[in-house]
């Protein structure tokens, strides 16, 4: 049988009066109790946001993934909204001038960089970079990911993969 007895903590009564705001707190003459009995919690959180599978499984391409490609040009990639994973890849050959390739988000008024790589100069044109990375973007309502490269010795690839809606709920692959 359980034992029943009472806590009598102003620390722990402050603490359920901040938790728990909604309940009035504690009132006069009602004491905080507590019991032996072992009651088992059964945690839902992650099941009711839809959040069941692992983060490292969040990552994963399927075949809905979006791919673009630029070369001497600015191609829009993405225009849904929501969160976006996305692996660029640049690859490049070294030239006589430095070469900048973008990845940025563009509202029609503002663009904002997020990757950029001056590739460096060479002279030879024998030689190539690569470069590779992985983030995470957030598209509102009219904005666009975008890939440029300033000529054809540059190349950009990309794969996204959107993984949250605007409101944060994960799209599971």
């Amino acid at each position: 049988m359980a034992e029943e007895f009472v806590i009598k903590s102003t620390l722990i009564e402050d603490k359920i009066n901040q938790l728990l705001p909604s309940q009035g707190g504690f009132a006069p003459g009602v004491d905080f109790s507590a019991s032996t009995m072992v009651i088992p919690i059964v945690d839902l959180t992650e099941t009711a946001e839809g959040s069941t599978l692992r983060q490292d499984l969040q990552k994963a391409l399927t075949i809905q993934t979006t791919s673009a490609t630029a070369s001497n040009a600015t191609t829009t990639a993405i225009t849904t909204t929501g969160y976006w994973l996305v692996y660029i890849n640049v690859l490049a050959r070294l030239t006589t001038s430095a070469q900048l390739c973008q990845g940025f988000i563009d509202d029609g008024t503002t663009q904002t960089d997020v990757f950029r790589a001056t590739v460096p100069i060479n002279g030879s044109s024998t030689n190539a970079i690569g470069i590779n990375r992985e983030f995470v973007i957030k598209l509102s309502a009219g904005e666009e990911f975008k890939i440029k490269t300033p000529n054809a010795n540059s190349h950009i690839t990309i794969n996204a993969r959107q993984i949250a809606d605007l409101s944060a709920n994960l799209i599971n692959p």
